[in-house]
């Protein structure tokens, strides 16, 4: 007795969100491009309103009382939120985790923080982890002194999620959060140039002279025998 083929699923037609004509309420509630509110209105008033802007309307909320929609691109409300479930998916690109010491030394500090900043001109959370050893679990301060001071120093780039505060015995862990573009400084690595392999300095030693092989001696000219005497004057 042969089997019944396996049922096939085919993904659903219809589309993710009503727009304009298909949405069924008489009364939404209105957001601009800009997710600000604009209130409850008619749909036929936010219809007209959407197509004086040249976009789409877009409900976004159906179960709301009255459902919430949008006036934006319907393009472009896709997009997004492709790019927020790809990033949900992800979760660990966007978290970045830095160590430090009680006792770090200020280079490698600076070090650190060049590497935070980086990551929060990159739109990147910033976990920062102190671990104490041995005889530092007895003076935590200076852990807090430490981590207190990388968070105001990072300041310009990000902001702190909550207080520095310890997980467990020995990790004392802060996260800090990117600013938003227009509010954070510049990114140091705008400024950096690649660098081009500099011409070699001249020498200031002259240059030393050439060794030419010795001219071949020419050959000795042959003897000429004098000419014979001529008879005596009278």
């Amino acid at each position: 007795m042969s089997r019944p083929p396996p049922s096939r699923s085919f993904p659903s037609r219809e589309p993710k969100h009503r727009r304009n004509g298909k949405i069924r309420a008489r009364e939404v509630r209105v957001l601009d491009e800009d997710k600000n509110q604009l209130g409850v209105m008619s749909l036929t008033e936010a219809l007209r309103l959407a197509q004086s802007k040249g976009l789409d309307l877009v409900e976004i909320s159906p179960n709301a009382v009255p459902p919430v929609c949008r006036v934006v691109n319907y393009g472009k409300l896709m997009y997004e939120e492709a790019k927020g479930q790809k990033e949900s998916k992800n979760p660990g690109n966007k978290m970045k985790e830095l160590q430090l010491s009680a006792g770090i030394d200020p280079h490698d500090f600076g070090v650190k923080l060049n590497h935070a900043i980086r990551f929060l001109c990159d739109d990147m959370k910033v976990r920062i982890k102190l671990r104490f050893r041995g005889r530092q679990r007895a003076h935590k301060e200076v852990g807090f002194e430490v981590v207190n001071k990388f968070v105001k120093e990072a300041a310009g780039y990000g902001h702190a999620d909550s207080p520095p505060k310890m997980l467990g015995e020995r990790d004392l862990n802060v996260i800090l959060s990117p600013l938003p573009k227009n509010k954070r400084g510049k990114d140091p690595r705008e400024g950096e140039t690649p660098k081009s392999e500099s011409p070699k300095p001249e020498s200031s030693k002259p240059e030393a002279p050439r060794h030419r092989p010795a001219p071949t001696p020419a050959p000795p000219a042959a003897a000429v025998p004098p000419p014979p005497a001529g008879p005596p004057a009278a």
